[in-house]
């Protein structure tokens, strides 16, 4: 566990192992980690960012390189850096923080494109303003925000077939976990259709907790479980339980489960 609390800061974790860690921030309490999958000897293709963009306003994301497809790692890692960039940047090219994450989010996209070895990932992204948050997230990696008492407020909807499926009524969640194509992602960067999707501004409440998660653990976790060890007590504990289950679960053999590279960043509004 690595505290700190020195503004401005910038964290981007890839490319490696990083458990169980915490940040107290003048906005409130960050615990993350990010862990390869126990199946592959290469990259983790996760990376994760938590940049303190002024006093009042901290960014988190999170970003999953697209599986299976040359380059995950670099295209995470493509679109964590350009956030860190647009976050201590912006205030100095006299843009807005929203605008500003916007174009860097097309700017990757591009940056992806020109590559050409058809690389791609996910992002799930929130913006910190005070006592709000705005969300943008494109794929599915997952953004959701629970109360004390076990009230879901925010929820993402998956880019993905079973994501549409379980938004639209026509699958459980149940179901989504455990279906043969939970795999495939229908939105991701690094694609000429590419779209962002970003919510109005949301007020969090005081110990509100926020997450901020890739497939490699809402694949291998239930919502409610989810919610259930992240909603009180400690912030750093209840990270710790998330990472128990989720490497539990992908070392099992079990079928019902997916081994991947996981990563996970949790905020408490405690001020």
């Amino acid at each position: 566990m690595n505290p700190a609390s020195h503004l401005p800061f910038v964290l981007c974790c890839r490319d490696h192992n990083t458990a169980l860690n915490y940040i107290q921030t003048n906005l409130g309490a960050v615990a993350y980690f990010t862990i390869k999958s126990p199946e592959k000897s290469g990259d983790n293709e996760d990376a994760i960012a938590i940049v303190q963009a002024s006093e009042k306003t901290l960014v988190l994301a999170v970003a999953d390189g697209v599986g299976g497809l040359p380059s995950g790692a670099q295209a995470s890692n493509i679109v964590i850096n350009d956030i860190g960039d647009a976050c201590l940047n912006h205030q100095k090219e006299n843009l807005e923080l929203r605008d500003a994450l916007l174009s860097c989010i097309e700017k990757a996209n591009n940056d992806i494109i020109e590559l050409n070895t058809g690389s791609a990932t996910t992002l799930a992204l929130v913006e910190i303003q005070d006592s709000s948050i705005r969300t943008y997230h494109v794929g599915d990696s997952a953004i959701l925000v629970v109360g004390q008492r076990g009230k879901l407020t925010l929820e993402t909807v998956l880019h993905s077939p079973t994501g549409y499926a379980v938004e639209s009524g026509l699958m459980s969640e149940d179901e989504a976990l455990q279906h043969e194509d939970r795999h495939i992602v229908s939105n991701v960067i690094g694609s000429r259709d590419l779209s962002i999707s970003m919510t109005v501004p949301v007020k969090l409440k005081i110990n509100d907790t926020l997450l901020l998660a890739t497939d490699g653990l809402i694949d291998n976790i239930d919502k409610q479980t989810i919610l259930d060890t992240i909603r009180k007590g400690s912030l750093i504990e209840g990270l710790n339980r998330l990472y128990e289950m989720t490497s539990e679960r992908m070392t099992s053999g079990a079928m019902t489960y997916k081994p991947d590279d996981a990563s996970c960043i949790l905020f408490r509004r405690n001020v």
